[in-house]
């Protein structure tokens, strides 16, 4: 809104307003105003959520100031989707496809999550929205992108992406239908692709959504995340940086740049209050909407292949919890009894089943997530 305002007064002459034309400094605006946002609104948002009694339902597990938490307020996810959309309407040009495909997946999976702790919360339902409804959910949104992405490309370029560590080779997922030819390898590399982007957002959000076991940690380790693909975004959204680093320049992708400004001041903003110990939790509300966004990110830049990196910790959460389901399961009908691998998944709880503060754990596995990030950003370089 403010771009185009702007915009329209730098044609009619007026001193300074030209400055908007500059991603660098709308981006510094939107992070600015993200983070202001969610530090003095979202103390507003978390008086609510108490006056309306929306807290967290806790399950005694044996862990240690685990109870102290009952009755926090959950759904503080709204405050980090609002904190991101106000600046990308006032700031972005709201005429890039890549910056509406943001703001329509973030409403989509901000709605997604709040109708499951909804139902948590006021319908009194553990389970929250049922499985099948919340991966239809994940599954209708990967559609939309990968359609989004394909037909707002030309089919030479798309679907491909960037292969790490390798200078200027791309993976075309055209090459997984080689029995194909002419219209139908078209359509079927169009249907990997799509395949390939649901289970990337499903799950990047699941992962976010395991991970948001401890205060301040999922929040901690998104903004790690998306200040690397903020980096990442920029350089191949910029001809001359992408030459240079021999990765695919995507044309008006630098735009991303705004929205993930407003992605890092709306994590960090709303982190003030989700620290240990935490005010507030963010909910599914938040966490399916901040893994399901890093992975569009990832995927309209075309840094899938890189998410098992980047979001490492995300990684292990999910394994973690996978493998000490399919143990349990095996051992059980081997032995008659059920084994485990971790004192508890995911498997920040397995480190506070071992007597580690809380704290601590959180504060690790963020230097994790940055040496994750540092190596994420050396493969533009080690090619």
């Amino acid at each position: 809104m403010l771009y185009t305002l702007f915009q329209y007064l730098h044609e009619l002459g007026v001193t300074g307003t030209g400055v908007m034309q500059y991603i660098s400094f709308r981006a510094g605006l939107s992070l600015v105003t993200s983070l202001v946002f969610a530090t003095i609104v979202g103390r507003k948002i978390i008086d609510r959520l108490q006056f309306l009694q929306v807290g967290e339902t806790i399950r005694n597990l044996g862990l240690e100031g685990q109870m102290q938490k009952k009755g926090t307020p959950t759904m503080g996810g709204i405050i980090i989707i609002l904190s991101i959309l106000l600046p990308v309407l006032l700031f972005c040009r709201l005429d890039n496809v890549y910056v509406l495909l943001m703001i329509f997946s973030t409403i989509w999976l901000g709605m997604l999550g709040f109708i499951d702790d909804y139902i948590k919360v006021f319908k009194k339902n553990k389970e929250g929205l049922s499985g099948w409804k919340k991966i239809a959910g994940q599954v209708s949104l990967g559609l939309v992108v990968a359609a989004v992405l394909y037909f707002s490309h030309d089919t030479d370029d798309i679907p491909v992406t960037v292969i790490p560590f390798f200078k200027g080779y791309t993976f075309d997922y055209r090459w997984l239908v080689p029995f194909a030819e002419g219209e139908l390898l078209t359509q079927l590399g169009w249907l990997v692709f799509a395949i390939v982007t649901i289970f990337i957002i499903t799950a990047t959000s699941n992962g976010a959504n395991m991970t948001d076991g401890l205060d301040g940690l999922a929040t901690g380790t998104s903004a790690i995340i998306g200040t690397t693909l903020g980096v990442l975004a920029y350089l191949s959204g910029h001809h001359e940086y992408a030459g240079y680093l021999h990765i695919m320049f995507i044309q008006n992708s630098g735009e991303l740049v705004v929205y993930i400004a407003a992605f890092i001041g709306a994590t960090i903003g709303f982190l003030w209050y989700n620290a240990f110990p935490a005010q507030v939790f963010m909910g599914d509300t938040g966490s399916l909407t901040l893994g399901g966004i890093i992975a569009i990110l990832a995927i309209i830049i075309h840094a899938e292949l890189l998410l098992p990196i980047l979001c490492g910790i995300f990684f292990v959460e999910n394994v973690s919890v996978m493998m000490q389901v399919s143990y349990f399961k095996y051992t059980k009908r081997k032995y008659g009894e059920g084994r485990r691998i971790f004192l508890m998944a995911p498997i920040h709880h397995h480190f506070q089943k071992k007597g580690y503060p809380e704290p601590k754990i959180v504060l690790r596995f963020w230097l994790i997530g940055i040496i994750l990030a540092v190596v994420t950003l050396v493969t533009l370089k080690i090619r």
